[in-house]
């Protein structure tokens, strides 16, 4: 089957999307933690990387040895000209304030913005018809209530420990939470000693100070009214800014509220977001996500997993390439691993979702969702914003839309499964397999948050 049979397949079903998104009107509340804070976004030139390269002695060696934590300027920048030649993206902590404002000096900022994945997911959320959205907030300055949406219906707790709109609070004493989010494009080059280097895909390099969201603080109202009161789904995150041993504690807390809440007729998410504490990580995907019935995860992401639950498969897939068949068996073992119901990829190119049979939501159900999300994804690639509901389908305008392909076609010849071609729908070692091949959108605007977009429009569309 060609492309252009394909596009004409493709484009007809991605018709469904603005009539199913009004069934997202259903839902009675959605709940969004545990971080929430402000993204400093700016673009950075390669040429900028290589004299900062130049004057802090930063050698091809300097970045194969680099850690995961920035303990100085000189590892900030090992990190961000790592994620440049890869193309990838990570999350690095610091503790240090004076090395925030060494970045925040050195590099500047273009714009601010929603940031966190529970601050990221509530807002994107708030534009659809879902009756309530209720997210915690460890930090809430006037600062972030200016990055959330302006809507009645999406709420946090205020200075007086009462549930109110998000954009009208101000806890006035609580100190801003801001990251740094260093952004680069694909096809811009750096210079290290006499070697050259093109970045492969645009992407972003994320340094963070956050105290607050480093101890995950679940604010006790917040954990009160889900343990009292129903509610649809739940779609969490944070585990990513945790380290050490008072990380783990804090993830060991975490998860005697979310074994509570699984008592409740609910749905759990976990967005799995790259954690660099391989301990963390660990404690995340052996006791956090069995007490969940979806994750969400990106090729990266699939990739630390197997690192600390399945290392045979790690040392296989290390230094493969991160595309869909290369990672199709792996995160099948990660599913059978942590038992959840239902677990979704999305990587550029492919939403692949593996569920239960018995999953509240058929396949046709669940490729809706994901056609949802993809036609979010990429209006707010194409913008670079997404601030009401037309927003959303703004894609589906462009006359000259594009559907990309290859990792579908891929799939399916490698999958011996032709039938995902035209309707995305198979089997696959006893699951349910769901892919969608996604809207292609050139030079995008923004790729922060896309992920936290693809994964909770994927499940709360899917009806």
């Amino acid at each position: 089957m060609n492309d252009e049979t394909l596009q004409k397949i493709w484009s007809e079903r991605y018709k469904i999307v603005p009539e199913q998104m009004i069934k997202t009107s259903e839902i009675e509340l959605v709940a969004s933690g545990f971080n929430t804070n402000i993204d400093a976004v700016v673009k950075i030139k390669g040429s900028k990387l290589s004299e900062l390269a130049e004057k802090f002695d930063i050698t091809p060696q300097t970045i194969k040895n680099c850690s995961s934590a920035i303990d100085s300027p000189n590892a900030a920048i090992c990190g961000i000209i790592k994620c440049f030649i890869g193309g990838i993206a990570e999350e690095w902590l610091t503790s240090d304030i004076s090395i925030d404002r060494w970045i925040e000096n050195t590099f500047g900022t273009d714009k601010l913005q929603m940031g966190g994945q529970a601050g990221i997911i509530a807002n994107v959320l708030a534009l659809t018809y879902i009756k309530n959205i209720f997210v915690n907030t460890a930090s809430h300055p006037k600062m972030l209530s200016e990055q959330f949406i302006k809507k009645e219906n999406l709420k946090a707790i205020d200075e007086t420990n009462k549930l109110a709109p998000a954009y009208k609070i101000n806890r006035k004493n609580d100190m801003p939470p801001i990251h740094r989010i260093i952004e680069f494009d694909k096809g811009d080059t750096l210079t290290l000693g006499d070697k050259t280097y093109t970045c492969p895909k645009s992407n972003r390099f994320i340094a963070t100070y956050d105290p607050l969201n480093a101890e995950m603080l679940i604010n006790n109202t917040f954990k009160q009214y889900l343990l009292d009161n129903d509610f649809d789904y739940f779609i969490f995150a944070g585990y990513n800014l945790l380290s050490g041993e008072k990380g783990l504690k804090a993830a060991e807390k975490s998860a005697e509220f979310l074994q509570n809440l699984r008592k409740k007729n609910t749905v759990l998410h976990l967005e799995v977001a790259s954690t660099q504490d391989k301990n963390i990580r660990r404690y995340m995907l052996e006791n956090i996500a069995p007490l969940c019935d979806s994750l969400g995860l990106n090729e990266r992401e699939t990739l630390e997993a197997a690192e600390v639950l399945l290392p045979d498969e790690w040392k296989k897939l290390k230094d493969k390439s991160l595309n869909v068949i290369n990672l199709i068996e792996t995160l099948l073992k990660i599913k059978e691993k942590t038992k959840v119901k239902r677990l979704q990829l999305h990587i550029f190119g492919l939403y692949l979702c593996l569920q239960d049979k018995d999953y509240k939501f058929s396949p046709p159900q669940s490729l809706s969702g994901m056609l949802c999300a993809s036609v979010a994804a990429a209006s707010k690639a194409q913008f670079g914003y997404l601030n009401s509901l037309k927003d959303l389908t703004l894609s589906l305008s462009n006359k000259n839309m594009k559907i990309y392909f290859e990792e579908l076609q891929n799939l399916a010849q490698y999958l011996h499964k032709p039938e995902l071609l035209e309707t995305g729908f198979s089997e696959y070692q006893g699951y349910d397999l769901i892919t969608v091949p996604t809207i292609l959108v050139d030079n995008p605007k923004t790729l922060v948050g896309m992920g936290d977009t693809i994964s909770s429009l994927s499940l709360i569309c899917a009806r």
